[in-house]
């Protein structure tokens, strides 16, 4: 049986409309209780009906008094639905406020942080110089003649000055970094030549770890807009981290090669012990170490990546990293190869 569906009608935008008219005392429950059962067998017929016009067929309405309880529900419901608008937007905006207000401190807090590093990092640089200074001079026997073991104790003190040094260079690197002052200087750099450099660099280091340090770059590869310090450094950064996580008979391979007429892409792939998945993003957050246990294996302060990031950024390039958990990783990035040059 095909059934009539009811007409349009303002009653369909109210809900319990029977309990509305009982409170208005224009119905009883008895003759909400008759009409919704003659509602029913209207239905059952194929008729359907709003409730609204079977109390009008049983006569305990009129059609008037249920267009003024509907006009009256109607005008209810707008009030209240302005109502929870304004509530809303009240709500809306105390939050925004209050999250601009978390925003701002926490731009304030980096800042403190920025101004805190690079302050602290270039008052370490003087005494650490004074320090590298004098080494210096007993190590080359200078300030008078030195005993063999004394002689090797000064050369560990100028190796772990070394390290200072490069972390104290990599805290100022960061600050300025996260001021936005991370001067990028692009030029025509030989890219072969700052790879080759950067590889040869880390070849004796390799060796003693039992690890098979390459350099693969391509005969055709063009200069590129860059800057060959920043890019030296990121290389290089790259280049011991693949060897810091390469076991002994393991291999890092730098490659330089062009892409098409425009792009040079540059990779440093290890064999190493590679990096889950779902972790891929957490390497390039500043002072974070996967393994961030008092006893893990590998040192480090997380700085490298995460500067490395910002350098490739600062070229208007990105990093891409594949990784392949016990396998290896792979770290790439495209310059822009300078026109014309061939």
């Amino acid at each position: 049986m095909t059934q009539t569906l009811p007409k349009l009608s303002p009653e369909m935008l109210v809900p319990r409309m029977g309990e509305y008219l009982i409170q208005k005392g224009i119905i009883t429950e008895e003759n909400l209780q008759q009409a919704l059962d003659y509602q029913l067998k209207e239905t059952e017929k194929g008729n359907s009906l709003l409730l609204g016009e079977a109390l009008i067929n049983l006569k305990f309405v009129q059609r008037e008094d249920l267009n003024q309880a509907v006009t009256e529900q109607i005008l209810q419901l707008r009030s209240a639905l302005q109502s929870a608008n304004r509530t809303l937007e009240r709500r809306v905006e105390e939050r925004t406020a209050e999250l601009q207000n978390a925003l701002d401190r926490v731009s304030e807090l980096s800042q403190l942080k920025a101004n805190f590093i690079s302050n602290i990092s270039h008052e370490l640089r003087t005494p650490l110089t004074h320090i590298k200074g004098y080494v210096e001079l007993l190590v080359s026997g200078s300030l008078g003649p030195v005993t063999d073991e004394q002689k090797h104790a000064l050369q560990v003190s100028q190796q772990s000055s070394a390290k200072l040094e490069n972390l104290i260079e990599d805290l100022i690197m960061v600050s300025l970094a996260n001021r936005g002052e991370l001067n990028i200087r692009l030029d025509d750099m030989d890219i072969r030549r700052i790879s080759n450099l950067a590889a040869k660099s880390f070849v004796s280091k390799a060796e003693n770890r039992g690890i098979r340090l390459q350099a693969v770059i391509d005969e055709d590869v063009p200069y590129v807009q860059a800057d060959a310090q920043k890019i030296g450094w990121a290389l290089s950064h790259l280049i011991d981290n693949g060897i810091k996580f390469t076991s002994a008979g393991g291999s890092v391979v730098v490659s330089v090669k062009r892409e098409g007429e425009n792009l040079v892409s540059v990779s440093v792939a290890d064999t190493g012990i590679g990096i889950p998945p779902h972790r891929l993003t957490e390497i390039f957050e500043p002072f974070h170490q996967l393994d961030g246990s008092s006893t893990r294996h590998h040192g480090g302060t997380g700085l490298g990546l995460s500067l490395v990031r910002q350098i490739i950024e600062a070229h208007g390039s990105m990093i891409d990293v594949q990784s392949v958990e016990g396998h290896g990783t792979t770290f790439k990035f495209p310059l822009l190869a300078v026109a014309g040059n061939k």
